[in-house]
């Protein structure tokens, strides 16, 4: 099984936690996005394997609903 995570608001990658081939569990931090002035986690939705990365830190103009990262 796999997941997408998708990011839940528009706003600025603040910092990425993970890379390809990171293995993570449910619950922990992939990334925090910067939201109006607020740092906004994201964690992981299953435990697996981090296959794709999709964003960068520094990045900034995000929208929501974009696929962040990718999780088998």
């Amino acid at each position: 099984m796999s997941a997408n995570v998708e990011l839940q608001t528009s706003g600025n990658m603040w910092k990425v936690l993970v890379k390809e081939g990171d293995t993570v569990a449910e619950g922990d931090d992939l990334f925090i996005m910067e939201v109006m002035k607020m740092e906004v986690p994201h964690q992981a939705p299953i435990s697996g394997t981090i296959t794709e990365v999709h964003v960068c830190e520094g990045e900034e103009g995000l929208d929501a609903g974009m696929v962040a990262v990718v999780i088998e």
